[in-house]
């Protein structure tokens, strides 16, 4: 569920002495009294704030928004990573940086510590974070193991390709900026070319109106080079991932053209979960606590485009949905259905502060699945791959899914 920002809850959640000193820094509110103010009570501050002039709020608004959609546990795991790539040489230091934010008692201060007294890992956090809320990632593999290119002439280069293709193909994308980072084994290219000049309504100075502006649209490439694959995020015509993916290759691997994609043939067998004594396998540290059955689609093999689907809250009764099945079972001879649809509850602890999450895996035959490549989706891919539900060469049972899905 999407958070929901405002200045002043802002206020209430951030310490007074943090939210003093990142003041000091604007050298404003000399004369407030941060100290005598209640926490959690900033109704003088936000007063006081209300009375600056809208060019001065805006630019520390937009700010306050970056530390907000950073203090989760999503944005302290990516202030980490951006960290660990930077003190890769000192890992003394790093050890020091992780214990020091780590003992703070939330995220919203880990959040502003980081931005007021380590800048230099805030914007390859913010980065990171902002592309572990992203779906509809494309996935191309089959590159050969080679070093990624992170020199200026490479980046450069990648650059000029994505700015010549959209100018030309589009008529957008006349400038393009590029910047590399590194996160773990992974390489992350974010590329922001130009996009159509717009008219938004402002209000600028008290004066409203249509004003032009010329934003940016992003093209992120994410390269594993052990793994040898490519993925790909862009809000854009399907017939322009090929070209973006050639591009990278020649541009930030050096290749003449792209390798060949081979065909993902492999396919989720969803029969097992049908038994209602599965069991889901997770490490005990990692934080999931329960998995659970929610809803289940069966599809007829008979009849094509025939499909029953049973749902039930789980919450409660972690085998509500298959007590339904048991019921349409006096009925109706499953034997003529495969099971082409699961939904899943996950009940996973991110922070032993707050009460576990629930996270909702849908899993489709073929192979489609809803989790993202996050801490936790990752958590949860590594729980079903070692609860024997991945992806697989298809078996005779998987055939008659793939017949029924048809």
């Amino acid at each position: 569920m999407a958070r929901h920002y405002s200045t002043k809850d802002f206020f209430r959640q951030m310490p007074n002495a943090l939210l003093a000193r990142y003041f000091q820094e604007q050298e404003l509110f000399a004369d407030l009294d941060f100290a005598a103010m209640k926490e959690g009570k900033p109704e003088a501050l936000f007063t006081a704030w209300l009375e600056l002039p809208d060019d001065r709020r805006h630019g520390m608004d937009a700010e306050f928004r970056d530390i907000f959609e950073m203090s989760c546990e999503k944005g302290f795991r990516a202030i980490i990573d951006e960290a660990s790539w930077q003190l890769q040489a000192t890992p003394d230091d790093l050890t020091v940086f992780i214990e020091a934010l780590s003992a703070l008692p939330n995220h919203y201060e880990r959040a502003m510590t980081t931005f007021l007294d380590h800048k230099a890992f805030w914007r390859g956090a913010t980065f990171f974070y902002h592309a572990d809320t992203l779906a509809y990632w494309r996935k191309r593999i089959n590159f050969p193991n080679k070093e990624a290119a992170v020199d200026e002439a490479s980046i450069k280069q990648l650059a000029n390709l994505l700015s010549h293709y959209f100018h030309h193909t589009e008529g957008r994308g006349k400038n393009c900026e590029v910047e590399p980072f590194r996160r773990g084994e992974l390489d992350y290219f974010f590329a922001y070319p130009e996009d159509y000049s717009q008219h938004s309504m402002e209000w600028v100075n008290g004066e409203f109106g249509r004003r032009p502006h010329n934003p940016a649209f992003e093209v992120i490439y994410v390269y594993s080079q052990k793994g040898g694959s490519l993925d790909l995020n862009f809000r854009g015509t399907f017939k322009a991932i090929e070209p973006l993916q050639a591009m990278f290759a020649q541009a930030i691997l050096k290749l003449d053209e792209l390798p060949p994609d081979p065909k993902d043939d492999r396919v989720y067998d969803l029969a097992p979960l049908l038994e209602k004594n599965f069991d889901f396998t997770f490490a005990p540290g990692s934080g999931i606590e329960r998995v659970t059955v929610k809803k289940i689609r069966l599809s007829s093999r008979m009849k094509r485009g025939d499909r029953i689907t049973l749902e039930a809250d789980s919450s409660n009764n972690p085998d509500a949905v298959y007590d339904l099945l048991e019921q349409l079972k006096k009925s109706l001879p499953l034997f003529m259905y495969s099971i082409t649809l699961v939904e899943l509850a996950a009940s996973v602890s991110t922070n032993t502060e707050k009460p576990p999450k629930q996270v909702i895996i849908r899993i489709g035959y073929p192979n489609s699945c809803s989790l993202k490549y996050d801490e936790v989706g990752l958590k949860l891919r590594s729980m079903l791959a070692a609860s024997g539900i991945e992806p697989k060469m298809p078996t005779e049972e998987t055939e008659e899914a793939a017949q029924a899905e048809a």
